[in-house]
């Protein structure tokens, strides 16, 4: 008689995993039958894998501003100023038309909210460092040079968690009870107080004009969108400095002694320099 040979048992993956047999082999799920004419399905988009989050963003200050900033603790919207800055490049007329614009979709002026650059860039901010007319600055005001400001530096991240924990905090005894509601940041696709400026002013469409910015080929459009944020930016979420050199670096670390603010401090000379210098 022939030998029998022996078969092993199939190894379970899973306690859970059915035997399989030879007599139920697996089913095959049938594919729909499209109709002649029907549409197609919509396939779901794929989500994106840019990490916003990490986006830098850019507050430009004169160094005259400085010290008063660390004692108030944070930047302040400019519709929050109890007294003007020591330097204001902003003329009268571009104060007024931000107070006049609103952002959509929060229904608050612009002059409600602390601007931030998304590029160390910015048109704005390259006009400046290379003495161009620009009707919304007031260059004659100061007459200062590049070297005369400094960039107050955080991340997307860094001020969405600061203010969402500053709403999460416990309120003081003495405060009114009424919940804080978390404040929201706004993305706008160019200069905030532009008539065609569109914004992005919940966390769904703030996120989706970033990733539309950071998209984009040749990067125009970044030089001149703002990050707004509402109120006030308390200076813990600013954690870097940028400064032009180390005479300036070390000016800025005298005034930062007199505070309990201690971000870091770095020299980087091209935030400081036009593009048509060379480098």
């Amino acid at each position: 008689m022939a030998p029998v040979k022996k078969t092993r048992a199939p190894k379970l993956s899973s306690l859970r995993d059915p035997l399989p047999t030879a007599a139920t082999p697996p089913a095959r799920t049938a594919r729909p039958v499209r109709a002649a004419g029907a549409p197609r399905p919509v396939r779901a988009e794929k989500a994106s894998t840019d990490n916003v989050d990490e986006q830098r963003v850019y507050h430009l200050t004169h160094i005259s501003n400085l010290a008063s900033i660390l004692r108030d603790g944070h930047l302040s919207a400019n519709a929050a100023l109890t007294a003007p800055p020591a330097v204001d490049i902003s003329t009268a007329a571009t104060r007024e038309t931000r107070r006049d614009a609103r952002v959509t979709e929060a229904d608050r002026s612009v002059a409600e909210y602390v601007p931030f650059f998304l590029s160390p860039n910015a048109t704005v901010w390259e006009n400046i460092r290379a003495e161009q007319a620009d009707p919304r600055l007031a260059l004659d005001a100061h007459g200062s040079e590049a070297f005369d400001f400094v960039m107050l530096v955080s991340t997307v991240k860094t001020i969405n968690d600061g203010l969402a924990a500053l709403a999460a905090a416990p309120a003081d005894a003495d405060d009114d009870e009424t919940p804080i509601l978390p404040s929201l940041v706004a993305v706008t696709n160019g200069d905030a107080a532009g008539t065609l400026t569109r914004f992005g002013a919940t966390p769904a469409t703030a996120e989706r004009m970033l990733q539309t910015l950071r998209a984009e080929t040749d990067g125009t459009m970044l030089l001149e969108a703002e990050l707004l944020v509402p109120d006030a930016v308390p200076m813990e979420l600013i954690t870097l400095i940028g400064v032009c050199n180390d005479n300036v670096r070390q000016t800025v670390r005298g005034i930062l002694k007199a505070s309990a603010f201690k971000p870091k401090v770095a020299v980087y000379p091209p935030w400081f320099h036009t593009s048509a210098d060379p480098q």
